[in-house]
């Protein structure tokens, strides 16, 4: 049965920098220019923009170009100025931005799937382009050359990339729901192991390369985090939204983790404290606390003479508990369950005031997201969303009023 997401609101509101409004169809990927006023924007519009803010206050495009196919994604390298675009056609084409971003020149073009490109990486380090595409291939190139390493086949359709540079790790979620990792040669790769804990299909990945965690966001409504850096295997449960996560972004001096949805949904955790996994769900015939049949168990229930009940799980202690033995709901939010979800009795009445305190906050972006980027340097979160709108906040506390966008003070409750 699935638990309904209550949130309690902020008493504070965001606050709102720009709107760039101007592209005719949806902003599939949009970044902030570092060191800039100004924002890159990628449309199914077939349209490249880098907007800059003008003396009026107003973002408007210094360079407006037209691709031949509608731009599903990018990749801005701002050490470089090297921007990749992915393109509905398969095709990756390169450009290199000028100093003002003001002109962009032509690189190259590489043919790099047979349909619609849905993500791009480009490594720097090692003169790399990753890209994943709808005809389920992964693939890399080289950036000097544009020969074509190497290549890799996906159960499903791959919609994260992520990538390790000094592992030459690379994280593929698809939509499966599974999350494949392979190790990256110079022209070959090695399966290394596969994820599987959502029960829909990865929608997004983010990598934190110092803490060695990966996070993936799903279709489910869920985040889970993978700890790879501690071989242990362990993967924590994020539950705090209504609609599916369509994007993530990490902010590694806070520890923050920020998670958007499909109903416009942004949810900033608190990833630095010490989480809890939640537990696997215990088969029973009967009722863990009370010892009623359920209703398959007949034996039991023509033996007792009672009529079966329906079987529920405690979210805290996994037990196959009845409805009477499970009537109430508490948040868990070192378990990730942020909004109320049902326990046993006997956990509801040892979860303390403590254990219930909120490790996230939430707002309403007011547009469906479908991308998200966060410029750490001065605490601005882009999102872009179906609505053709970006939209651009601003960050005016430090600590864990944190999330780039939210005007908190210390001291106050962040839900």
């Amino acid at each position: 049965m699935a638990a309904e997401i209550q949130p309690k609101p902020l008493t504070r509101k965001p606050i709102l920098l720009q709107r760039v409004e101007g592209s005719q169809e949806v902003v599939n990927m949009a970044v902030i220019v570092p060191k800039e006023e100004g924002v890159i924007s990628v449309s199914e519009d077939r349209t490249v923009r880098v907007w800059l803010k003008r003396d009026s206050g107003q973002y408007w495009p210094s360079i407006y170009h037209a691709m031949p196919s509608p731009c599903s994604c990018m990749s801005f390298n701002p050490e470089t100025r090297r921007l990749s675009i992915g393109l509905d056609n398969g095709t990756i084409s390169e450009f290199i931005l000028s100093e003002d971003y003001n002109k962009m020149t032509p690189v190259k073009n590489y043919q790099a799937h047979q349909s619609r490109v849905t993500m791009i990486l480009f490594v720097l380090e090692l003169e790399w382009v990753l890209s994943t595409g709808q005809d389920k291939q992964f693939a890399w190139h080289c950036s000097e050359s544009g020969q074509r390493l190497g290549g890799y086949r996906t159960s499903a359709v791959a919609s994260g990339l992520q990538f390790d540079v000094e592992t030459r790790h690379v994280f593929i979620g698809d939509h499966s729901g599974q999350v494949t990792i392979l190790k990256l040669e110079q022209e070959n790769c090695t399966l290394v192991t596969t994820f599987r804990g959502h029960t829909g299909g990865v929608t997004a990945l983010c990598w934190d390369p110092v803490q060695r965690v990966l996070f993936s966001g799903s279709s489910d409504h869920s985040v889970i985090m993978w700890d790879i850096g501690g071989r242990k295997g362990t993967a924590i449960e994020l539950q705090g939204h209504n609609d599916k996560v369509q994007a993530l972004s990490y902010a590694q001096h806070t520890r923050q983790l920020i998670s958007c949805g499909g109903d416009g949904g942004i949810v900033v955790w608190n990833m630095d404290v010490e989480r809890q996994e939640t537990p696997e769900w215990l088969d029973s015939d009967s009722c863990q606390k009370c010892d009623q049949p359920f209703f398959w168990n007949f034996k039991q229930m023509w033996d007792s003479k009672k009529i079966g009940l329906r079987q529920h799980h405690c979210r805290k202690c996994g037990k196959a508990v009845c409805g009477k033995c499970s009537s109430k709901r508490s948040s868990i939010p070192l378990m990730g369950f942020e909004f109320e979800v049902r326990v046993c009795d006997s956990c509801h009445e040892a979860i303390t005031d403590e254990e219930r305190a909120p490790t996230a906050t939430f707002h309403d972006s007011k547009h469906n997201i479908v991308h998200v980027h966060f410029d750490a340097t001065r605490g601005w979160l882009l999102t872009s969303g179906t609505d053709k709108v970006i939209k651009v906040r601003h960050q005016l506390t430090k600590k864990l009023s944190v999330f780039g966008f939210m005007q908190i003070d210390e001291g106050t409750k962040t839900m």
